[in-house]
């Protein structure tokens, strides 16, 4: 079995033809989410995949293989709910007091400017049709935002501006 042990965050730093020829690994929400994996990749490769504690894998990362090969990351398909405002009475405004109810319950949540997506739950489905949302079952990559603190998601950086965001 291969191991791995490093992952690279959407390939920074490798030539684009290197990731493009890299083998691939099709992994859903559930798996990407765990720091301690077995999958086979796309070479037919078995592959130990230990990473450091609390790091997800999101689709386009690429993993770093004991013997320096590299296995670029695939958000597999996987069952979801596509959460839209209704055309007929509802706004895009919909979707954000959607968005604040689905965080205040912990929801991982994929937010997109037309539409959100969650794993399926129909209690929540039934909480999202009752605000008058359109809730449609799908099978979609799923990838939810990894949260304002989370570790591994965007590093502070300056916006260019004279001010500071802390209160």
């Amino acid at each position: 079995m291969l191991q791995i042990s490093k992952l690279m965050p959407q390939g920074a730093g490798l030539a684009p033809v290197l990731i493009k020829r890299a083998a691939t690994v099709e992994l859903d929400w559930d798996v990407r989410q765990k720091s301690r994996f077995d999958a086979t990749d796309s070479a037919g490769r078995q592959i130990g995949v230990f990473l450091p504690r609390g790091t997800v894998a999101r689709g386009g990362d690429v993993l770093l293989a004991e013997d320096g090969s590299l296995i670029r990351v695939i958000a597999a398909a996987q069952a979801v709910l596509r959460i839209t405002p209704c055309s007929d009475h509802g706004t895009p405004y919909d979707l954000i007091r959607a968005a604040y109810h689905l965080g205040n319950r912990h929801v991982p949540i994929e937010l997109k400017p037309d539409h959100l997506k969650i794993e399926p739950d129909h209690v929540l489905a039934g909480m999202l049709r009752a605000m008058h949302l359109i809730v449609t079952p799908g099978n979609e990559a799923f990838e939810p935002e990894s949260g304002a603190y989370a570790s591994g998601g965007h590093a502070p950086h300056d916006h260019g501006h004279e001010h500071s965001h802390h209160a």
